[in-house]
């Protein structure tokens, strides 16, 4: 069921959530968190909102979804409601806001009386984020503060100004989407020869954030060199290398989709790597409402990593 409600407020926006509840039963109770979704106009915000649906189908929870219209406009609030089959386990608020409506505080003030008692608050900013997300109005509302610098103009300079920005509750899809390849990584270390790790290079796309992060997550685990290199043929990040005294331990990338493990006295392992979907990322960062000290290790681990040319047999 979707409801319109064009040029209204969040008073009338909540009594039409009481008659919905009270005269057919759509909205059911037992949300377990408010998800908060920041787009405007630039964005897809459909896509947005299906990806959102689709991560609350394992958190049941209400989406709320901001909208900042054109800024140059009068004052207007156009809000919609889904619930049922078309809002997943969820029920969705969409709110478009027009003129002054459409500023950050504005966006702040009509998000309060929406959010569901006694319940956590995610953000999540699909598209461009403010500068520091924990100072934003709507952010300040959150537990935690998700954004993805993958959706910015320069994502490595985002991911610098993230690494600048961070308070504890921020994350990036970014560093989500690694999940696969630090469990990876990780369960190889924990095979024999239980040699230490003298050296790492992670190689990748010059723009991509997430290599940078794998290259200061290795640099904060490890306490070793870790040189970050860049390549331009495959998308994202490309290979992991750990440099040891019986043989390295490398994870090739090569088409952006599968990846081939290796290591002395094991044979070569093919595994899945494919870029996972926004909303499988989501689902995974709306299972933890603390601070990420790993994600915030990772940030400072940046400082300390070296850049250079790729390795030979890199691009292999």
């Amino acid at each position: 069921m979707i409801v319109d409600m064009p040029a209204t407020s969040t008073q009338q926006l909540n009594r039409k959530l009481v008659q919905l509840r009270e005269e057919s039963g759509v909205l059911a109770q037992g949300r377990v968190l408010t998800f908060v979704v920041v787009t405007d106009d630039s964005t897809n915000t459909e896509e947005a909102i299906e990806s959102a649906i689709e991560a609350s189908r394992q958190h049941p929870c209400r989406v709320i979804v901001l909208v900042r219209g054109a800024k140059k406009a009068a004052a207007r609030l156009d809000a919609q409601i889904r619930v049922g089959g078309d809002a997943g386990a969820s029920e969705v608020i969409v709110l478009r806001g027009y003129g002054p409506l459409a500023s950050a505080e504005a966006c702040a003030g009509m998000t309060i009386p929406m959010l569901l008692p006694d319940a956590p608050v995610v953000v999540w900013w699909p598209g461009q984020a403010p500068a520091i997300p924990s100072q934003d109005p709507v952010g300040r509302l959150a537990n935690r503060r998700i954004t993805d610098v993958a959706a910015e103009k320069n994502p490595v300079r985002a991911l610098e100004q993230r690494t600048a920005s961070y308070a504890p509750g921020d994350t990036d899809l970014a560093w989500t989407r690694l999940t696969l390849w630090r469990a990876l990584l990780t369960a190889a270390l924990d095979q024999p020869p239980y040699d230490d790790i003298t050296g790492a290079v992670v190689d990748g796309e010059p723009e991509s954030a997430s290599t940078d992060l794998i290259a200061g997550w290795l640099r904060s685990r490890l306490s070793v060199p870790v040189k970050r290199t860049k390549i331009g043929a495959v998308g994202g990040l490309h290979s992991v290398r750990l440099n040891r005294a019986s043989g390295p331990i490398v994870l090739v990338r090569p088409d952006a989709k599968t990846g081939t493990l290796t290591q002395p006295g094991q044979p070569e392992r093919l595994v899945t790597l494919a870029r996972r979907p926004v909303r499988d990322c989501l689902a995974e960062e709306l299972r933890r409402l603390d601070a990420d000290e790993t994600y915030e290790k990772a940030l400072a681990g940046l400082h300390d990593i070296t850049r250079g040319r790729a390795p030979a047999g890199a691009r292999r």
